[in-house]
């Protein structure tokens, strides 16, 4: 069965930088297009990057600042996130794109706060 674990976050200064990871088991390839998802507490639950076989897009409030890739021998995607801002603060999680709703994991807190 699909599983998807989120690590890598933390709390972290405005300004600074951090990486995501998600690792994937159970079968998932790169046949799929895989996406980061946040959610702010009281806020939905939004697209961030999103990685679709060699092309990339991303939410406009991260652009220039967040980079998605994906590792397919290691069955891992990544969120490269800098010069990171207080409204970046969720549960980071990741998804193929359009999610499965039985994939979600349980995400990794990203904090940015002076």
């Amino acid at each position: 069965q699909v599983q998807f674990v989120e690590s890598g976050g933390g709390l972290v200064q405005p300004g600074g930088s951090l990486r995501l990871s998600c690792a994937a088991s159970g079968g998932i390839s790169g046949f799929y297009s895989m996406a980061w998802y946040r959610q702010a507490p009281g806020n939905q639950r939004e697209l961030v990057a999103l990685i679709s076989g060699g092309a990339v897009d991303y939410v406009d409030s991260v652009k220039g600042r967040f980079t998605i890739s994906r590792d397919n021998a290691k069955n891992t995607v990544y969120l490269q996130m800098h010069n990171l801002k207080p409204d970046d603060t969720a549960v980071y999680y990741c998804n193929t794109h359009p999610v499965e709703r039985r994939y979600w994991g349980q995400g990794t807190q990203v904090t940015v706060s002076s």
